[in-house]
């Protein structure tokens, strides 16, 4: 073959093989075009749009009070001879909390019987005389002014009685203050005494004692909020809710009971107090809870997820998913927000599709389909 033959073959084998790696190139190029085109449809996570009912709700910092708190202090001096608790310890009302030497109370008591007992005597011998007296009057051998005496006497002898046995009732009181007994049942804290230390009455404080069943928990909330509480009054009870940073028990329900007269003028606050039953013992004097407070009932709002809603320079806007796959930007207005979920007074209607994830590579006309 001469050369000029061979440069034809090599430049015609050349143009076939340019010829069939176009036709393959263009080939992969109409196959990945729908492959593309899916490409371009964003995933997102949608979600309805509803319309329901709404109770917004206060959330505040509420602190546990005692629902009495009590310094037990003692009632007569002496010696503190023993305690009868155990520091920290549940209590009941009428257990012996502390224990006063009694023997002096105790002789006194006993010199108080014995002269009431010299009192009895001595007005039974006045009521013999005078019934004596009285016969012999009758019978002319006394004089009216003896009588009259020996009736006199009678009259001191009850008297005497009197006085003694308030005295005998007096040392008996004493004798039983030596006794400190619980006034309700509670939380005992520790001693501020101990045993051997001589205590004065009504001046030594010996321990304080909590009642923590039921408990009152108090917060305040801003001037702003309370035409709302005082709706909510008038419908009937409020229930608040309180919970327990590291309790994982459900929150506790309480009523709320006690409006402050007046609001502080610091602050501008006002304060409240809810009362609730702690049987359980979750709830301990001096601790912060979290506390909710219903103000506002909304009646047939439409809500959607705080998360679909976004921001823009013209207000705020939500993404709304058609049913054709096409994304449509909708500016709308806000109400409040409770539980997670936005109050949309005007912009959507329910059971619209709202765009809660993937809103950063949307658009108005945009097409996406829900993420798997």
């Amino acid at each position: 073959m001469s050369r000029k033959k061979a440069l034809l073959l090599f430049v015609v084998l050349a143009l076939v093989a340019l010829a069939a790696y176009l036709f393959s190139h263009r080939a992969r190029q109409s196959a990945s075009a729908p492959a593309a085109g899916a490409r371009s449809s964003v995933p997102v996570q949608v979600s309805a749009a509803a319309r329901g009912d709404l109770d917004l709700t206060l959330t505040l910092v509420g602190r546990v009070e005692a629902w009495s708190t009590v310094t037990l202090r003692a009632r007569v001096s002496g010696q503190l001879q023993s305690l009868g608790f155990t520091p920290g310890a549940h209590v009941r009302k009428g257990d012996v909390l502390a224990q006063i030497d009694p023997r002096l109370l105790k002789a006194q008591l006993d010199q108080a019987r014995g002269v009431v007992a010299r009192d009895r005597a001595q007005l039974q011998k006045a009521q013999a005389d005078q019934q004596r007296y009285t016969d012999l009057l009758a019978k002319g051998f006394v004089s009216k002014a003896d009588f009259d005496t020996y009736k006199a006497n009678l009259a001191v002898a009850r008297a005497a009685l009197q006085s003694d046995l308030a005295a005998q009732e007096l040392a008996q009181t004493q004798l039983d203050y030596a006794r400190i007994v619980a006034p309700f049942d509670g939380v005992v804290g520790a001693p501020l005494v101990w045993p051997g230390a001589q205590v004065t009455a009504d001046a030594t404080d010996l321990f304080v004692l909590n009642q923590d069943d039921p408990v009152r928990v108090t917060f305040a909330i801003p001037q702003d909020s309370l035409p709302a509480v005082r709706t909510a009054l008038a419908r009937g009870a409020v229930t608040v809710q309180a919970t327990v940073a590291g309790d994982h028990g459900r929150p506790l329900r309480g009523t709320l009971e006690f409006v402050d007269n007046a609001v502080d003028a610091a602050t501008s606050t006002i304060t409240l107090k809810a009362r609730f039953d702690n049987a359980s013992r979750r709830l301990t004097p001096g601790q912060y809870v979290q506390v909710s407070l219903p103000t506002t009932h909304l009646t047939g709002v439409v809500t959607v997820p705080v998360p679909a809603l976004q921001s823009s320079s013209k207000g705020s806007f939500v993404f709304v998913l058609g049913a054709d796959g096409t994304v449509q930007q909708r500016y709308v207005e806000t109400g409040p927000t409770q539980g997670g979920r936005q109050v949309i007074d005007k912009g959507v209607t329910p059971g619209e599709q709202v765009v809660v994830e993937g809103q950063m590579l949307l658009a108005d006309g945009a097409k996406a389909h829900v993420a798997k």
